[in-house]
């Protein structure tokens, strides 16, 4: 399975983790996004910002523009408490279907 697939099914997870720890646009997101996986997620726009937006229409996500000091505008994303919630969901389904998988993979371990 190629990179590509497993991360169609990790995106939304992977964006609120990282928004747990506090409010980031779009750009700083993708970015740490890239550094906490040592570059391993490398978003492009075309799966960033849909992701956010489904996130958004979901209410587990706000977004709200800001004026940075250099006075741009960015749009910073904030999970919600729904978010919150959906991601201990997230998370909690996480670990169990990832042992179960090193289960299969590896028996030896068991």
């Amino acid at each position: 399975m190629h990179r590509k697939e497993l991360l169609k099914g990790s995106t939304e997870s992977l964006l609120l983790a990282v928004l747990e720890g506090g409010p980031h646009y779009g750009y700083q997101l993708a970015k740490e996004m890239e550094k906490r996986s040592s570059g391993y997620f490398r978003f492009k726009e075309g799966t960033l910002y849909p992701a956010l937006h489904r996130l958004e229409k979901a209410n587990l996500l706000e977004g709200k523009w800001e004026t940075a000091a250099s006075g741009q505008q960015r749009r910073y994303y904030h999970v919600t408490a729904q978010g919150l919630e959906a991601l201990a969901n997230m998370m909690d389904e996480w670990r169990s279907f990832s042992r179960a998988v090193n289960l299969v993979i590896q028996p030896e371990l068991a």
